[in-house]
């Protein structure tokens, strides 16, 4: 079962979110709060796997609040729920150490996808918020000097496949099957991808992808 805390400054808006979780067998919300004093109250009384909060509260910034929390409990993730898309936003969000970001006008099934796969581990980013993240990306390593290989190098072969897929948008399960290996050997080499190459998130990975020729756009 996934415990998921709201946290969102409007009661209708919580009220709503409840109501599209509900009746979910894998999914219930655990608690609610309206503001990040709040938020810390309920933590003190039991911990969810999941903070969907909102950036915008009355008594700090939702990016502030993600911080302070992931640095009190490093195991609980953060899923940002939010009307706020633009670029500074989404990275400031990411520094913060949120597990994923969308948009307030994703569907139902979106956002229950989202859930699970960051409470399987993943990071989760709807497709518009990935979109700016990499024409960010891309329009800044376009203004850069091209960087040598010597990192993406120290990959094997098998790697850097897997780090293609990945950054083509396949989530674990989906190269899983095309390479006809497990799920967990998949994620196995993730990490051994992100330890060779000091990388320390999804997006990362991603960015390394890019700047490096691994995939072209």
């Amino acid at each position: 079962m996934i415990k998921v805390l709201l946290v969102d400054d409007h009661k209708i808006v919580r009220d709503g979110i409840r109501a599209l979780l509900s009746g979910q067998e894998d999914i219930r919300i655990y608690d609610e709060a309206g503001s990040g004093s709040e938020l810390f109250r309920q933590l003190n009384s039991g911990l969810p796997d999941i903070v969907l909060m909102d950036i915008s509260l009355p008594d700090i910034s939702g990016i502030e609040l993600c911080e302070k929390v992931r640095e009190q409990f490093p195991l609980m993730k953060v899923l940002f729920l939010s009307m706020y898309t633009s670029e500074e936003y989404i990275f400031n969000a990411i520094k913060a150490g949120a597990q994923g970001y969308l948009p307030k006008n994703i569907s139902q099934d979106e956002l229950l996808h989202a859930i699970r796969a960051v409470a399987a581990g993943e990071e989760y980013f709807s497709e518009s918020v990935s979109n700016i993240i990499l024409k960010s990306y891309i329009k800044k390593a376009q203004d850069k000097e091209p960087e040598n290989l010597t990192q993406s190098s120290a990959l094997s072969k098998r790697e850097l496949e897997i780090l293609r897929l990945f950054a083509e948008g396949n989530t674990n399960p989906q190269i899983a099957e095309q390479l006809y290996i497990s799920t967990r050997t998949v994620e196995s080499h993730k990490n051994h991808i992100m330890q060779k190459l000091g990388l320390k998130t999804a997006v990362d990975l991603i960015k390394f992808a890019i700047k490096h020729h691994i995939i072209d756009f």
